[in-house]
């Protein structure tokens, strides 16, 4: 903590580490709409509601929809509910821009 003199008196400012901003971040992100898609071609979408330190994930209202052979073809989804991906298992993730507007350090300005 370092303390500055300025011409009101003097005003403390805190150091904020990269681990607290990235914390920041990744609570913003909770309850908006996430894609994942996994090693195996399978992609779920659902809310995130929490992950780990091995990278695991956990969707709530989770759909999964299957890799397809015909990129024509739109399969229906498979509701799977709450649903956990292991971080092993995970390619990417996207998030919906519009859950995003909201969210400090991911907005529009970002």
């Amino acid at each position: 903590m370092a303390t500055m003199i300025e011409e009101n008196g003097p005003s403390t400012h805190y150091q904020v580490s990269p681990s607290y901003q990235a914390r920041q971040k990744l609570e913003g992100l909770l309850n908006k709409n996430m894609k994942i898609r996994m090693t195996d071609g399978r992609t779920l979408v659902g809310l995130f509601l929490c992950t780990d330190r091995d990278c695991n994930v956990i969707l709530g209202s989770a759909q999964e929809f299957l890799k397809s052979s015909d990129t024509f073809s739109q399969g229906e989804p498979r509701v799977l509910g709450l649903a956990m991906i292991p971080g092993h298992h995970v390619v990417s993730i996207e998030v919906e821009a519009d859950s995003l507007e909201d969210v400090p350090g991911f907005g529009a300005n970002h």
